[in-house]
């Protein structure tokens, strides 16, 4: 077995293998540490022994999370090869990963934002070592699983790597020829004499590769047969290839090139982190040294990235997700602007909630201050104005099934029953995607249902008391006006009443208003009855099994690709394994099918009959918003009528009041304009005024609790109802 002083190892666990060297999975001799150990080969000490000894001093002088560790350099007993020992990451490589048939079309958002994450971090620490990678690809970032179950990525493999500032050059030739940056790749794959000299831009090209393929499950420039078969196209390909674009392929012999400047509408990741990284992607995937940016201008741009929290939001009149990225510390206002870049739902249209209740938006504070939202639990906006319904935007991923052909190929038949998983896994992706959608839409079609219904409720019990306290009013005018005659039996034309048409009027336009609001428990009663559609419609949803019984077929599929990669490592197949290798074939290809049966004829059917339906209750729900907006509206004038009523009520009382306490003045005076002689009729007089005091006290009490209720209404209490 072989070994250093401190560590042993099989040869049977191998991890990697290059020109140079060999990567195996060794352990500690005595704490049985697993670790990894690098050991060179003849061709490594063919090299000059300062390029021999780079990688150590390298590794030696670096220490960061994102970067794979260094622990030993230590030397085989007998040949005395030089081994690295490091930390060993068990869980493969982000190439690995990406080789893994569910992320055939990129990482998920979350996977590939902590990619970007390490990798940024790593590189940072390099640059400010003044150290150049110059291998960066999918196979040298390794992966491990933290305490916490998310991944951490770490660049490994720097037998490449050399000292170099930012403004330093130099001619040497390392790298993976896909990632290679095409200045490069001329002189090492094409073998064409060129008296180029290279600087720390080349690392950027091959991020730029590395994160596009980690994005979208591919390479981003593709010539007719594949990049080692057409080398000259893929060079023709990275050096014309436009201003902005960030992938090209060749589809036919000879053919043209199809440009693209954006992600594919099949990765996984949201528009909200596509846009930011179609940003990046053409400042660093160009050609040109002189125009490329440097390191300085890509950590800025990919750490604003990096800083920005996404908020998840679900349109409900567009019925469809978003993920909003802004600045934790960007005020509200800057968020809301963005919600309206996504869905054109004008800011001051918009309305939020979230886990069933509204919820306000106050646009002066920070974006931290919003509740911690998921894919599972989005905020919902609604618009005060009529929107269109967009709904999942999604490629059919019919195309993307291949089908195996009929003779016995285990390689190939291996590569396309890995394709065919790919598909599958795709075709579950949307699937639950749209089931996602529905939902959401009934999930926030109950929640503003709610919010309307008790809306409409409020709207009923105001019209309710605005009718009080008229009936209320009209009530207090009345008895006024006996008071007056009362005390002024003798003198009717010592105090005038207010001008009767004004009074009148006032009463007729507030009945107006009052039959114009007739109908809102006609309305209330239709929000009921959406409201148990919504209902009716999530228990269906709750018992789909669609996406199960794909699951399932999933799942079915997964233990016969297991046979499929087993037999591609053998080089003959017996006649039985055989004949069991042609059905694993037809039971694949059947399940693939029904797959694909499931989710055309049920799961996009529902789906597009669901937002049809969504689209109707939306228009009618939007109608119903109007109506209470209007009758909201009315109201408010109704109120303010009510109260100008109010104060000529309450102004009346007030000059009865005054004049009352001028007639008790003149009585207590024993003298009187009423010419009252006898002490008698003085007397009888004065129990009478007593007696409209205490009445008078009754209504200025009522007068007051209508002031009160009419505040609560909605409109401040006058000055002139305070000096009642």
């Amino acid at each position: 077995m072989p070994s250093t002083p401190n560590y042993l190892w099989e040869l049977d666990d191998i991890l990697g293998q290059g020109a140079t060297a060999s990567v195996y999975k060794a352990r500690n001799k005595k704490s049985g540490e697993v670790v990894a150990v690098k050991v060179f080969n003849n061709l490594s000490y063919q090299r000059p022994p300062e390029v021999q000894m780079r990688e150590f001093e390298m590794l030696r002088k670096l220490n960061h999370v994102n970067i794979v560790k260094l622990f030993a350099v230590e030397h085989t007993g007998n040949s005395r090869q030089k081994v690295l020992v490091m930390e060993y990451c068990s869980s493969g490589s982000l190439l690995s990963v990406l080789e893994e048939p569910e992320n055939a079309f990129g990482l998920s958002e979350s996977e590939f934002h902590i990619v970007v994450q390490c990798v940024v971090a790593g590189m940072n620490h390099l640059r400010q070592n003044g150290v150049l990678h110059r291998d960066i690809k999918p196979g040298n970032i390794m992966r491990v699983i933290g305490e916490d179950g998310k991944s951490i990525y770490k660049l490994s493999d720097f037998g490449a790597a050399r000292e170099l500032e930012d403004d330093e050059k130099f001619v040497s030739i390392y790298g993976t020829e896909e990632y290679l940056h095409p200045d490069m790749y001329e002189r090492a794959v094409l073998r064409k004499p060129q008296q180029k000299v290279y600087g720390v831009t080349v690392d950027l090209w091959s991020i730029g590769v590395t994160f596009y393929h980690a994005s979208s499950g591919r390479l981003p420039f593709i010539p007719y047969g594949g990049t080692r078969r057409n080398k000259e196209t893929m060079y023709k390909i990275t050096t014309e290839k436009p201003p902005g674009a960030i992938a090209g392929v060749q589809k036919k012999e000879n053919g043209p090139i199809d440009w693209t400047y954006e992600l594919p509408i099949n990765c996984q990741l949201s528009v909200g982190i596509k846009t930011q990284l179609e940003d990046i992607l053409p400042n660093i995937l160009e050609a040109d040294q002189e125009k490329c940016w440097g390191f300085d201008k890509f950590f800025a741009e990919a750490n604003k990235m990096l800083e920005r929290v996404d908020i998840h939001v679900f349109s409900l009149p567009g019925a469809s997700l978003h993920r909003i990225y802004v600045h934790p510390h960007n005020t509200l206002s800057k968020f809301i602007e963005e919600v309206f870049k996504y869905t054109s739902m004008a800011p001051e249209c918009q309305t939020y909630f979230y886990e069933g209740h509204h919820y306000s938006m106050n646009p002066t504070l920070e974006v931290q201050v919003l509740p911690k939202t998921t894919e599972q639990y989005p905020l919902i906006v609604v618009s005060s104005e009529i929107q269109s319904t967009k709904g999942v935007i999604f490629k059919d991923p019919a195309s993307d099934y291949p089908r195996f052909l009929p003779s016995v190929n285990v390689s190939g038949d291996y590569i396309t029953a890995k394709n065919v998983l790919s598909a599958v896994h795709q075709t579950l992706r949307v699937a639950r995607s749209l089931l996602q959608c529905q939902e959401y839409m009934l999930r926030g079609t109950y929640w503003l249902i709610e919010s309307m219904k008790e809306q409409s409720r409020r709207i009923l019990d105001k019209k309710a008391a605005i009718i009080s306290i008229l009936n209320c009013l009209v009530s207090i005018e009345n008895r006024i006006k006996r008071l007056h005659s009362s005390v002024y039996k003798g003198n009717p034309e010592a105090l005038a009443m207010p001008e009767q048409g004004e009074s009148h009027w006032k009463m007729q336009s507030i009945g107006n208003i009052l039959s114009s609001c007739s109908n809102g428990a006609d309305k209330e009663n239709l929000l009921g009855h959406l409201l148990l559609e919504v209902i009716k419609e999530q228990d269906h949803i709750r018992q789909e099994t669609s996406i199960n019984r794909m699951e399932h077929c999933l799942e079915r599929m997964k233990q016969i690709f297991k046979q499929f990669n087993k037999r591609r490592q053998q080089s003959h197949l017996a006649y039985n394994e055989e004949q069991i290798h042609k059905l694993d074939k037809v039971n694949l290809g059947n399940l693939a099918k029904k797959v694909l049966s499931v989710f055309q004829e049920e799961i996009v059917l529902i789906y597009q009959m669901a937002l049809t339906e969504h689209v109707i209750r939306m228009k009618t729900i939007f109608e119903i918003q109007n109506h209470l907006g209007q009758v909201s509206g009315y109201l408010a004038e109704g109120i303010r009528d009510l109260r100008c009523y109010e104060d000529s009520v309450t102004h009346t009382l007030d000059k009865l009041c005054q004049m009352f306490q001028q007639e008790c003045l003149v009585l207590s005076n024993h003298s009187s304009p009423l010419n009252i002689n006898s002490h008698e009729v003085k007397d009888d007089l004065m129990i009478r005024m007593l007696e409209l005091r205490d009445q008078m006290k009754n209504v200025t009490y009522e007068l007051e609790q209508n002031n009160s209720l009419i505040e609560r209404l909605g409109v401040p209490s006058s000055s002139s109802s305070q000096a009642t």
